[in-house]
């Protein structure tokens, strides 16, 4: 089960008057259960910290954060239990996030 395959998420993209030297501040406003996503929402993903460049653009970060959720990496954990789950039980890494895409269907 894949997030993007038929999930909606809402995100918050919040951009200073440093932005585009600096990247915008990206967080899930939506629940969600990842291995690179912090529990606040906030997502671990090389673009959005150390290796921000100033020719991303708002396109750019969002395919990489689509990228990200289709193609998580376990080994730069955000979510421990996710991340664990992910490397080693994916049957229940994939009900749980069946739930998650399930439950962003009726979200307000």
């Amino acid at each position: 089960m894949r997030f993007s395959s038929s999930g909606t998420f809402k995100l918050t993209l919040q951009f200073t008057e440093d932005y585009p030297n600096k990247p915008p501040t990206v967080r899930f406003v939506s629940k969600m259960f990842h291995p690179n996503i912090y529990a606040d929402g906030s997502i671990c993903l090389d673009i959005l910290q150390n290796q921000w460049s100033p020719i991303y653009d708002v396109a750019a970060i969002l395919t990489s954060i689509q990228s990200l959720l289709c193609d998580p990496n376990p080994n730069s954990p955000a979510n421990s239990e996710a991340a664990r789950m992910y490397s080693e039980n994916r049957r229940e890494y994939n009900r749980r996030v069946r739930e998650i895409v399930e439950q962003s269907w009726t979200a307000e």
